[in-house]
């Protein structure tokens, strides 16, 4: 299986290097950039429902932003800077004093398709997110940008944002893969009654101004970038270096550090633990491994669907899981542990935090007893097979701990856009996910995760407590005040456990020598644009 993937990736890139001529082909070559994951780009539109991670990272390099999130050094490596906006479709940028209006200028650009970037295509772009049925509503959302009577167009270059109260994510918002801005006039051209925003063929088609545009999609398997050679978005006006870009889906984390170590692709973000380890010790290749601060890995339980709608459950499941084996064989404790700490009261206001839940398999019992379980009962639990190498390990373990306690636990395996499916429709009742907040505060993390009906609440958990407090710190300024309404929404979460924080795992890009300029961002994907080879 190993040689077959790597024949296959081979003819691919030698495929897209066959109009070369043959004295450029070694430059060529040099100049494509090969990366490997074990999941899928399942849409070239990153706002659709069910869109994977894979969706979100691809976009960036398709679609500009009006902003964007700088960068900063971080020891040996490059690390996204929340605290540091610049413009990307935007050439500047206005807070006004009382912070209710953003001005946005923006610079000469034009679509892939060479026709000019107007403020009229931003206005559609923000007025199709906060409209559609998709991922971008409840993001951009979360800054209070809700109805599309806040984007004004001024004139060609400028675009007007209101807000009903100053909110400190508002910008921030504008700078994630959810705000693409699209080409209004090609997008609005294969609309229909049905489907006003183009969603339909936006999944397979683009309509943007970024640094490359698609050459080949084939959704699950492969896409291959073309450089844009127009595009004046970059941090310092420079072009990015690669000039083609090849991401492939290999299911096997095995065939995809065999890729690696051989040379037969560049670089890779979800490779084996042990894999990592033994590739890092070899001396060939450079690992650049990164604490995912705004992520963490959890358990899930639907609070929504019996029996983990009661609370005695899910923290006697809490009080069964095996946390200590599941930080050794999933991810061989490279990483942060969520778990073992010994505060009844939050120590700070921070989230996420090291929790107080530890194996105590004696008060899993009671407290299932407590629930009318005495018995225990069967559950399903659901692992998503593109990440099979950490969540194979943890669900064997999570099977014999809570077989010990009387519950029967089926492992069920999703390949990774069913997985997502599932979880956007709440259909899955116990599970094990990723996630990070990609404006990582407090309040957003709560907010996001803990309140309302959305894609990213895993557990369907509303809480009246959390929503509260939620609501007032997003607007809170006063830093004291702010705390203590954080580590009353940490409190609740303990006593109600709707999910249960594991650990905040190292992101670790396995990458050949020549490479440089990886940096670590919010979405946790590879960002094409700050790749180089010496």
């Amino acid at each position: 299986m190993m040689a077959d993937r790597s024949f296959v990736l081979k003819i691919l890139i030698a495929a897209c290097l066959l109009s070369a001529p043959a004295a450029v082909q070694a430059q060529t070559r040099a100049e494509t950039l090969r990366q490997v994951t074990g999941n899928t780009i399942n849409t070239l539109d990153p706002t659709m429902l069910g869109a994977t991670r894979e969706a979100f990272g691809v976009s960036v390099s398709i679609y500009d932003r009006l902003v964007a999130f700088d960068r900063k050094r971080e020891g040996n490596v490059w690390v996204f800077d929340r605290a540091r906006i610049r413009g990307e479709l935007a050439e500047s940028y206005e807070v006004s004093p009382d912070g209710l209006k953003i001005t946005f200028k923006l610079r000469p650009a034009k679509w892939h398709d060479g026709t000019p970037v107007t403020a009229e295509d931003v206005k559609w772009s923000l007025d199709r997110a906060v409209s559609a049925k998709s991922l971008a509503a409840g993001q951009i959302g979360t800054g209070s940008l809700t109805m599309p009577e806040q984007f004004r167009v001024v004139d060609d270059r400028t675009v007007e944002v209101t807000l009903p109260k100053p909110d400190r994510l508002a910008l921030a918002n504008l700078a994630t893969p959810l705000a693409p801005i699209i080409n209004s006039k090609l997008a609005r051209q294969h609309a229909t009654a049905e489907d006003p925003w183009a969603q339909d063929w936006m999944k397979t088609n683009t309509a943007g101004s970024g640094a490359y545009t698609v050459e080949a999609f084939k959704p699950g398997e492969q896409i291959v970038l073309r450089r844009n050679e127009n595009w004046t978005g970059g941090r310092d006006g420079k072009l990015p270096f690669f000039k083609r870009v090849i991401e492939q889906t290999i299911p096997e984390a095995a065939t995809r550090a065999n890729l690696i170590e051989k040379g037969d692709a560049d670089i890779a973000i979800d490779l084996q633990a042990s894999d990592v380890v033994s590739l890092q010790s070899g001396g060939k290749l450079r690992v650049d491994s990164t604490p995912q601060s705004n992520g963490f890995t959890m358990i899930v339980f639907n609070t929504q669907m019996p029996p983990f709608d009661n609370v005695k459950v899910r923290q006697a499941v809490a009080a069964a899981l095996p946390y200590d084996g599941m930080f050794s064989a999933a991810i061989f404790k490279r990483g942060f542990p969520l778990f073992n700490a010994a505060w009844t009261q939050p120590p700070s206001g921070n989230f996420p935090q090291p929790m107080p839940v530890t194996t105590d398999l004696a008060k899993a019992k009671q407290l299932l007893a407590e629930a009318g379980f005495a018995s225990g009962f069967k559950t399903t639990f659901t692992i998503n097979v593109g990440s099979a190498s950490i969540t194979e390990p943890m669900a064997a373990l999570i099977k014999e701990s809570l077989a010990k306690v009387g519950v029967e636990v089926e492992i069920q395996k999703l390949p990774d856009a069913q997985m997502s499916t599932n979880i956007t429709e709440k259909k899955l009742p116990f599970f094990t996910e990723s996630s990070n907040a990609w404006l990582p505060t407090t309040d957003y993390f709560f907010r996001n995760f803990f309140t309302a009906n959305q894609r990213w609440n895993y557990s369907s958990w509303n809480d009246a407590t959390v929503a509260d407090l939620g609501a007032k710190a997003r607007f809170e300024l006063d830093a004291a005040r702010y705390e203590d309404m954080s580590r009353q929404m940490i409190a609740e979460y303990v006593r109600e456990m709707p999910l249960v924080l594991l650990w905040q795992a190292n992101q670790e890009a396995v990458m050949a020598l020549n490479l440089e300029g990886y940096t670590y961002w919010f979405h946790r994907q590879v960002d094409f644009r700050d790749l180089s080879r010496k």
